[in-house]
């Protein structure tokens, strides 16, 4: 990677890969775009090449490919879960067209593209427990089909048209940098600030629902390293199966009351977001990631949990 642009460069994952990039690749050699300018992102749109780009416009794309000279397209741009339930045409617009016109740019000007993909790809026939990296995929949201049908359209591109196409199935993103976009996992980032602030937080996830968890700078290790990675040791490509912990809403709380002894847990299930979360796996096996591109991720959830609320005591200005 020299020239890298970044689809969904204001959304959760991208707003911090973007520091990240342009502290490796240097911040001219790395080109954030998002489809409008949000608040509150003012510093990161000022701190270097910043482009409105809406990734269901190829002309736009190609303009900006064009512009800054691209080899790497990173595509972040996505409508998650939780809000791809309420309006699944456009989770299906943006999700599936946006990445069709990535991957049509990257067979025309020879470009490397990174796609995510997610353990919404996997659905209740799936394996629930050491989920496999081939499996069964049968989700029950339009998230999780635009997930599913990614996957395979990168695998066709390169196959077909040896695009060096690359994507990691993540798990929940816990992150102190920035609130997440709607997704079912968004609950473990919510705590931490509610436990700061409040000291107690109300979860729309029940008790005892396990799943697959990711502390944000792990996920951007995840994606470089495999952008990095090299190709001929890649059998997977696309959907490489990544985790770091899995705990349900009541493990998250006994590790936050070893920090707020006083913090209380208490729960008001959403059913929407409880039923996308039972159709997901409780854990991953992600032992192709680690044969294929040496991934080996830094926190679990007690380290996370510890550096989580040290960081947002800073944020947030709490000293108590």
């Amino acid at each position: 990677m020299e020239k890298i642009l970044v689809t969904g460069a204001l959304g959760q994952i991208g707003s911090e890969l973007v520091v990240k990039l342009r502290e490796i690749y240097g911040t001219n050699n790395v080109i954030a775009t998002n489809r409008r300018i949000k608040e509150g992102y003012e510093a990161l749109i000022e701190s270097g090449p910043f482009e409105i780009v809406d990734v269901i416009d190829i002309k736009e794309m190609a303009q900006a490919v064009d512009k800054h000279k691209v080899d790497t397209i990173i595509n972040l741009a996505a409508i998650l879960s939780a809000k791809g339930e309420k309006d699944p045409t456009s989770c299906w617009n943006i999700n599936m067209n946006g990445l069709y016109n990535v991957l049509e740019l990257g067979r025309e000007k020879r470009l490397q593209i990174f796609t995510p993909s997610s353990i919404g790809a996997f659905g209740p026939s799936t394996p629930q427990d050491n989920t496999p990296q081939n499996t069964i995929q049968r989700p029950t949201t339009m998230y999780g089909v635009t997930k599913v049908a990614g996957e395979l359209l990168c695998d066709y591109y390169f196959k077909k048209f040896n695009v060096d196409t690359r994507g990691v199935r993540f798990p929940g993103l816990i992150s102190y940098e920035s609130l997440p976009g709607g997704g079912t996992t968004d609950y473990a980032v919510h705590i931490y600030y509610e436990a700061l602030k409040y000291k107690k937080y109300t979860s729309f996830i029940a008790k005892g629902t396990k799943m697959d968890m990711m502390y944000m700078p792990d996920a951007l290790d995840a994606i470089v390293n495999l952008m990095e990675a090299d190709p001929s040791r890649l059998i997977n490509r696309n959907a490489f199966n990544v985790t770091a912990m899995s705990f349900e809403p009541e493990e998250i709380a006994n590790e936050i009351k070893k920090h707020i002894v006083d913090f209380e847990m208490y729960y008001d299930v959403d059913p929407e977001r409880q039923a996308i979360a039972d159709s997901w796996p409780n854990s991953l096996d992600d032992s192709a990631a680690r044969e294929e591109w040496d991934w080996n991720p830094k926190y679990d959830l007690e380290a996370m949990t510890k550096d989580m609320l040290e960081k947002l005591r800073v944020k947030l200005d709490i000293n108590d």
